[in-house]
């Protein structure tokens, strides 16, 4: 049944015509058949065939057999996000060549769309992705449910958590059956500041996370959870958090620590407990690679629970916002531009400056992506400041906008 399949795949790599292969073994007619499963054949055949093509075809069906464990290997250490596995699962499907003429092409695709999201190669990811959608009507069941998940996935990275939360709730989970998207849920949820629904769908992931021993994401899971816990006290909430930080440290895995204790410093700053919120910020940036974009979103944390607590001198600040500005510009993060230029005019004093750049320049952007809490928190300085500047139209302006939403 596959024999036919291999011998034309390799066939046509080597740009060979059926009359130049099947030349002192058998007719142009045969090969055709054999190809198309048309006819039975001899085993010498085949063995004379491979030959030619220099195939040993026992290994090649073999190869062909294991393609769909390979692949469902490949998507569990995605699931459990074990980066060594999925690597080196990737580099070995990258040099498969029977993957073509699988049934398990277009399962290979969406999985690679997914790997390539969780290494923030978006435009790759999306690549595949348009080819996929024109061809959606050939899909399985299954594999259209995974489309689904791949397309929230690619939402929640260029931020539109609407159009995120809008397809992956279209996704039926009785043939799907991979919870995990649970999780990018309840994260599109938090983002949109939704607590009640981030939480709830934080929690039906950890179950999963918990039934397939995959700590590392029940820790991600829970940390979600967490953060939507609001009426707790600042002890309470760092004991909860040290507990998160303690099972990091079991699991050997300081990238989630980095991440549990920027939350934490978020949590406190939101709280007004400047001292501590920065404290945590600076200790989850010396667990980031200097520059990276989780490295200046906690940098852009610690200078601002820093400025609003009066933590450090004003020349300080100005060298943490300029470095984070550098950054920005070079690595072309348009969020963190405009982040680290409010803080370099605000630490300046520069109010008219600041409020006129974060009018015409910040609040834009923060719009068109759907950045909820800068928006919210953009629109009351705004607010403030037109009401004590006495620029009464724009105050009345700013409030209508605030109330609507």
């Amino acid at each position: 049944m596959y024999e036919g399949k291999i011998i034309k795949y390799y066939r046509e790599k080597k740009q060979l015509t059926q009359e130049q292969l099947g030349k002192g073994i058998c007719s142009t007619t045969h090969i055709s058949k054999i190809e198309r499963l048309q006819t039975e054949y001899a085993p010498e055949i085949i063995t004379l065939l491979s030959k030619k093509l220099e195939i040993n075809i026992h290994e090649e069906i073999q190869n062909l057999f294991n393609i769909k464990k390979r692949l469902s290997d490949w998507h569990d250490a995605i699931i459990m996000q074990l980066f060594d596995e999925m690597d080196r699962i990737n580099n070995e499907l990258e040099n498969e060549d029977l993957i073509q003429i699988s049934d398990y092409m277009y399962l290979y695709k969406l999985l690679r769309a997914r790997y390539l999201l969780m290494h923030r190669k978006t435009k790759e990811a999306l690549i595949i992705i348009n080819e996929i959608q024109k061809i959606e009507h050939k899909l399985t069941s299954y594999e259209s449910n995974l489309l689904k998940h791949v397309l929230g996935m690619y939402y929640l990275e260029q931020k539109d958590f609407l159009k995120a939360i809008q397809i992956l709730k279209e996704i039926q989970i009785e043939i799907y059956n991979n919870p995990e998207y649970y999780y990018h849920l309840s994260m599109a949820y938090h983002t949109i500041e939704s607590p009640a629904l981030a939480y709830f769908y934080a929690e039906k992931s950890r179950q999963f996370f918990k039934e397939i021993n995959s700590y590392l994401r029940v820790i991600d899971a829970e940390m979600i959870m967490t953060i939507q816990v609001k009426d707790v006290y600042d002890n309470e909430i760092i004991k909860r958090f040290e507990s998160l930080i303690h099972s990091c440290d079991l699991c050997n895995a300081p990238e989630r620590k980095a991440k549990v204790k920027h939350n934490l410093a978020y949590e406190l700053f939101r709280r007004g407990n400047y001292e501590q919120a920065s404290k945590f910020y600076k200790e989850s940036m010396s667990l980031k690679e200097k520059g990276s974009d989780t490295y200046l979103i906690s940098l852009e944390g610690y200078i601002h629970s820093s400025f609003d607590g009066n933590l450090l001198s004003k020349a300080e600040l100005l060298q943490l916002a300029e470095e984070g500005l550098e950054t920005a510009i070079k690595d072309n993060q348009l969020l963190y531009k405009h982040l680290f230029t409010l803080h370099s005019l605000l630490i300046q004093s520069k109010e008219q400056e600041y409020h006129q750049y974060l009018q015409e320049e910040a609040l834009p952007m923060y719009n068109k992506f759907g950045f909820s809490f800068l928006i919210q928190r953009s629109k009351k300085e705004l607010f403030n400041f037109y009401n004590k500047t006495r620029q009464v139209d724009k105050a009345l302006e700013v409030a209508r906008e605030l109330i609507i939403q």
